[in-house]
């Protein structure tokens, strides 16, 4: 049998054991290939606390990244804070998903928030550096274009009118509205959007402009989506994007833009994220762990926690989308083998069902 049989069975195998055992299973025996970084086999991380031993944990989490993934991780870790009575220092920092792993693979954290993949750039960052990861899927999420609540002459756009919009050629010669569409008036785009750090950045621009990075550079850019929120809410013709999560918290300041990917005009709503219908808008989110930090037990702890059912309904509260079920038990099982290196980003990343992306 070849490893990445031996994996996927390994994997099918501890996530039943999951559900039947609550998360108090054993680590799951090594049989994928090996960690990027060092060429070792990679270790299971530290066996389960039993439940109600939270309080015994201690220890700092550092963590960075994605401002998207930022409020679902800030959650996790408030209450994680209160099972451990704050024994567990859980410090959450938002410098875009690119910036989260130059932090990460410089050894300044040990998780990172990301809302894309990791690039093979950063794979072979954290490859010199000797730090091997666990990459684990957290919540689905749908970017969400954005005008100010008093726009009333677009309700929906295609792909083809942000490209326009948005493509690195259309800087300094698409500025006004009634140049996208003649119906609309002769007033000037204010635009705003994440800065080049963010995975938001990378994923909006591969969707719309067809490569990642690629976009006109004349926005207002930020980190920060709060910034960005105030920005489109305090400009009558501005347009902008960000997270979901984002949007649902700003309904009263901003206005959501049906997107139409081909097969009509579709709004961004939790239904319609999580069934696909939102296109080409709708991704996944993800952390990365390190897998040295894996071995700590109150870092072991916080990551089951987090994929446990707690973390999902507090990744629901602050507006994102939870995976089935099924998902989190395979990512808490890969996460219980200690199987590292990405599935989902680097030279050659899968597409497809995450859960099936996780029984690589």
């Amino acid at each position: 049998m070849s490893s990445k049989n031996t994996l996927r069975v390994a994997l099918t195998a501890a996530a039943i054991a999951i559900v039947l055992l609550c998360a108090a299973c054993s680590p799951a025996a090594q049989t994928n290939e090996p960690a990027a970084g060092t060429g070792d086999a990679p270790t299971a991380p530290t066996a389960a606390t039993a439940p109600g031993n939270y309080a015994s944990l201690s220890g700092d989490v550092p963590i960075d990244g994605s401002s998207t993934v930022f409020p679902i991780t800030e959650a996790i870790a408030e209450g994680f804070g209160e099972l451990t009575d704050g024994d567990v220092r859980v410090v959450v920092g938002i410098s875009g998903t690119g910036g989260g792993f130059k932090k990460f693979c410089d050894g300044e954290t040990v998780i990172s928030n990301a809302s894309r993949p990791i690039k093979q750039k950063e794979v072979d960052l954290c490859a010199a550096a000797g730090i091997d990861y666990i990459e684990l899927p957290v919540a689905i999420d749908g970017l969400s274009v954005l005008v100010n609540p008093d726009n009333d002459f677009v309700d929906c756009m295609t792909v083809a009118q942000l490209n326009a919009i948005w493509a690195p050629e259309s800087e300094d010669v698409v500025t006004h509205w009634n140049q996208v569409d003649p119906s609309w008036p002769a007033e000037e785009i204010k635009l705003y959007a994440p800065g080049v750090d963010s995975g938001t950045f990378d994923y909006f621009t591969e969707a719309i402009n067809g490569d990642g990075g690629l976009s006109r550079g004349d926005f207002v850019a930020s980190e920060d989506d709060n910034v960005l929120v105030q920005g489109i809410a305090g400009d009558r013709h501005s347009l902008g994007y960000f997270g979901y999560a984002y949007y649902v918290e700003n309904q009263d300041k901003l206005k959501a833009i049906a997107i139409d990917g081909g097969g009509g005009c579709v709004s961004p709503s939790d239904a319609a994220i999580n069934n696909g219908s939102y296109a080409p808008l709708s991704r996944p989110l993800f952390i990365y762990v390190a897998a040295a930090a894996a071995q700590e037990a109150h870092v072991a702890e916080f990551v089951r926690y987090y994929l446990g059912s707690d973390g999902q309904r507090l990744a629901a509260s602050v507006g994102y989308i939870p995976f089935p079920s099924e998902v989190y038990d395979l990512a808490l099982a890969k996460f219980n083998s200690g199987a590292t290196g990405p599935v989902f980003g680097g030279a050659n990343p899968y597409h497809g069902p995450v859960a099936d992306g996780l029984m690589q």
